[in-house]
């Protein structure tokens, strides 16, 4: 048995001898930070995209795809489900089918908007025109 280290009249130290801690060799180190969490990609820094008018922070999203899928698939609520409105991307689902279809004229309308006018992702940013 080794020497216990430490005070010798300390009666735990001859039962758990302290011994200096070696991290394995096969384990990571104990805090790497994720790809997600670093502001950088790639070398260059993340940059939020702004909307040069207003200087307001644009979404990642766009109202083209966001109008086309409301036009599309607008009866599944897929616009809304894009731009991150799970409510009402539901309520055009439950619209159009307690309505046997006729709802559907809901999500067509507000597909064709979003092409005109624009809208917003679930967070308040504007969808870009691209």
């Amino acid at each position: 048995m080794s020497q216990p280290q430490g005070d010798p009249s300390d009666p735990l130290a001859k039962q758990y001898p302290q011994e200096p801690y070696q991290q394995p060799s096969n384990q990571p180190a104990p805090y790497q930070p994720s790809p997600y969490q670093q502001p950088y990609q790639q070398g260059y820094p993340v940059v939020p995209a702004v909307d040069p008018m207003t200087g307001a922070p644009l979404s990642d999203k766009s109202k083209i795809v966001a109008g086309i899928l409301g036009i599309a698939l607008g009866w599944a609520g897929a616009g809304r489900f894009y731009t991150g409105h799970t409510g009402m991307a539901i309520a055009q689902i439950a619209v159009t089918w307690l309505t046997c279809g006729f709802g559907g004229l809901w999500p067509l309308i507000d597909g064709i908007m979003i092409l005109i006018n624009g809208g917003t992702d679930a967070q308040g940013r504007r969808l870009r025109d691209s």
